[in-house]
């Protein structure tokens, strides 16, 4: 950790002074919730008959339901995705200086590549973790339910990799409309909410995917472009949690923003205007917030480790869930040691820091090893080569990929494998026909040696 610490401080020292630092300590900040809120909502506990079951906080303490509106804070990675991606698509443009083949091509490539080269460790190592499992004879429903555990956080760049896909429409939209552009995303949203719950259209909500996140990254660009004051900042928090409070306490969604075990309705899967309203209230805080931020990150420190977790952000996200079940398998393998206290309950509570300990225990071993991957990026084949169709394809591979680990569990209910190989490979042959990954390469190499 002291070579990264002296890495990171090294590039700390060298960013230019333009550079708008809150937006980084943001990414960082949203990921960090995230995964301490994993640790936190996922409870397993031995029930008096010695079996293991899988708590959920938010089912077993609903007034836990409130933290969600500080811990889901996905809105705010999407936020400074859309200024990360209106910076470096304007730089692009500005680059190919009027070129017209293979501007977009080369921006999402190396934009896809960066997102998913750290996916395909964790990908593979669970894929042999499930297949080990399955020869050694262990219940399938268990291989599941460990690797989706485990995988489950690869949905969010399913989602992030098409919504990125359309930064060059989204940042169109917003130049030609301004907040026009995300007016009508709203409007979206709320026509789909109505079609799920008024008219009972079975799958429409799935739209609000797209209609959601696309109009949170909208966000993004008026905030790069200085379109907020700190005063509207102040105003767009406090009628966002206003219209939130009125649509949950008093309406009919869910306090919780993530999915709560037997809820009717989830509002983050797929998102609904609550989800999209409490990001235009974590948008406001977060913009009234920026000037103390940027003065904060003035601070060499401070700045310092904002850049050190950037530098393993993915890894952090991509291994935090990993880490928690080795911990749980450990004590598991220990006699139970630690789960024999239900969840809630007031020694559950006292023992929480000593639980998010280990499992930071753990995960420190795989970000020193696995975190070079955020840094891997070789060449990507020249955008003139590669035909639209094979980046769309490439795209919806990647895309179906992740989205399946995450819903459908690369642990097979049957087959001698016990894994889909399909949906593992699915990401790899995505990225292949993008031109990068490890089934590129070795093509490559088979090609050279041929």
């Amino acid at each position: 950790m002291r070579k990264m610490w002296a890495k990171a401080r090294e590039m700390a020292q060298l960013a230019p002074p333009e550079r708008n630092r809150w937006v980084d300590f943001l990414r960082a900040l949203s990921i960090l919730a995230v995964v301490i809120g994993h640790w936190l909502v996922a409870a397993p506990y031995i029930d008096d008959a010695g079996a293991v079951q899988g708590g959920h906080l938010l089912g077993i303490l609903p007034w836990s339901q409130w933290l969600t509106w500080g811990f889901q804070v996905m809105p705010i990675f999407f936020l400074v995705g859309g200024y990360s991606n209106g910076v470096s698509w304007q730089a692009q443009l500005r680059r190919a200086d009027g070129a017209q083949t293979g501007v977009y091509r080369d921006w999402f490539a190396s934009r896809v590549q960066r997102l998913i080269t750290p996916v395909f460790p964790v990908l593979l190592l669970w894929a042999v973790i499930a297949f080990g499992m399955t020869v050694a004879g262990m219940e399938r429903g268990q291989v599941a339910m460990a690797t989706q555990l485990a995988l489950v956080p690869v949905w969010f760049l399913a989602v992030y990799l098409l919504v990125t896909a359309l930064t060059p429409l989204s940042w169109r939209a917003w130049q030609r409309f301004g907040w026009g552009s995300f007016a009508a995303l709203v409007a979206a949203a709320i026509g789909i909410d109505w079609l799920t719950f008024q008219m009972e259209v079975p799958y429409v909500n799935f739209l609000n995917f797209l209609f959601v996140w696309v109009g949170i990254h909208q966000l993004g660009y008026a905030w790069q472009q200085g379109r907020v004051s700190p005063l509207g900042a102040l105003g767009v928090f406090s009628v966002g949690l206003g219209v939130l409070i009125g649509l949950t306490v008093y309406g009919p969604y869910p306090v919780a923003m993530i999915g709560v075990p037997g809820a009717e309705i989830t509002n983050s899967m797929p998102p609904t205007i609550a989800l999209l309203t409490l990001g235009i209230m974590q948008t406001g805080l977060v913009l009234w917030l920026e000037r103390a931020g940027r003065r904060m990150l003035e601070n060499l420190s401070v700045w310092t480790a904002t850049v050190l977790m950037n530098g393993m952000i993915m890894t952090v996200y991509l291994w935090h869930l990993t880490a928690f079940v080795l911990v749980m398998v450990a004590a598991w393998l220990a006699g139970g040691i630690g789960l024999d206290v239900y969840p809630g309950k007031a020694e559950w509570w006292l023992g929480r820091p000593i639980w998010i300990a280990l499992y930071i225990a753990a995960l420190l071993p795989m970000i020193a090893v696995f975190a070079r991957h955020e840094r891997a990026f070789g060449p990507i084949r020249g955008g003139r080569t590669v035909p639209k169709i094979r980046v769309v394809l490439g795209v919806l591979l990647i895309c179906i990929g992740l989205a399946m680990t995450a819903a459908i569990s690369i642990a097979s209910p049957e087959g001698i494998t016990g894994v889909r190989l399909w949906v593992v490979a699915a990401p790899f042959i995505g990225a292949a026909m993008l031109g990068f990954g490890p089934v590129y390469s070795l093509a490559k190499r088979k090609d050279a040696a041929g």
